[in-house]
């Protein structure tokens, strides 16, 4: 069970990674919040029909899906706006930093001591994470500071994935914090961006993408996948989104990578490797 959860994180870095190019279109048209909006909800809507029949949703998982849908809707929001006025190699960068923030998290909240595989994995992956999206050379720009704000809350989210979501079922749990997430983006948007934006045919082909894969599968499968998965490892391989992004830019684009990126690729796959190989001393212990 614990390896099928890590290759589903797995998927969802893939799918996570190449869903870059739909908010880049929305960042082309400077949508945030309208984008996230419309996306979590429909998302949401996506996911009902497939939440299992006469299924009792206890008081105690509204509580936890409002909650995570809070943290989302910060995480979403400060990542998206801050791509509006830095570079995306920083903002690829520093939203990466959450594989940092996680463990530190569980410490303060849970008094949960981080593995020393763990602190050479999280470092690995910041070097790694560096060198991709900055090519060793970062420049601060006004909205770095809104992208690693935007870090702090998506290593929120997974610390409440991991810790409480698990207690609940997957897809109920899932549709319902998307659409708190969704409302809360949707109701802020309607107040500082045009509709009109929305009826553009490129930003409806980003939504409708990052509707149905990047939110309805991959979040979903993410909610699923750390109940299985310690929540800093889990950090660790979806931070593999990174990796992912560029090679869809090159395949897609043509956009090509330095050598240096290469390296820094190579060294965030090496960083998980070495988190996985906690597990297997942690058995044999």
């Amino acid at each position: 069970m614990r390896l099928k959860a890590d290759l589903l994180l797995f998927l969802v870095a893939i799918i996570w990674g190449t869903a870059f190019v739909a908010q880049g279109i929305a960042g082309q048209y400077h949508l945030a919040y309208l984008f996230n909006g419309v996306s979590f909800i429909l998302a949401s809507l996506i996911l009902i029909p497939f939440i299992p029949r006469r299924q009792k949703i206890p008081r105690l998982q509204w509580l936890w899906m409002l909650v995570a849908g809070v943290i989302l809707f910060a995480a979403t929001a400060l990542q998206q706006v801050g791509i509006f006025y830095t570079k995306v190699a920083n903002a690829g960068f520093l939203t990466s930093l959450y594989t940092v923030f996680t463990p530190f998290l569980l410490f303060i909240a849970f008094r949960e001591k981080p593995h020393w595989l763990d602190v050479i994995a999280v470092s690995m992956a910041v070097i790694g994470a560096f060198l991709l999206s900055t090519a060793g050379r970062l420049q601060l720009q006004p909205g770095d500071a809104l992208e690693i704000a935007g870090s702090l809350f998506w290593a929120l989210h997974f610390v409440v994935l991991g810790k409480f979501a698990s207690q609940f079922e997957s897809i109920s749990f899932a549709s319902g914090h998307f659409f708190i997430c969704g409302l809360m983006n949707l109701m802020l948007g309607l107040f500082l961006e045009p509709l009109s934006l929305l009826l553009a045919l490129p930003v409806l082909g980003a939504i409708l993408y990052r509707a149905t894969l990047s939110i309805g599968v991959g979040y979903t499968l993410q909610v699923w996948g750390q109940k299985h998965t310690p929540p800093t490892e889990a950090a660790l391989i979806l931070g593999l989104e990174a990796v992912f992004a560029v090679i869809a830019g090159w395949l897609a684009l043509g956009q090509y990578l330095l050598p240096v990126q290469i390296a820094g690729c190579v060294i965030i796959f090496l960083a998980v490797l070495t988190s996985q190989c906690k597990g297997v001393m942690v058995k044999k212990g």
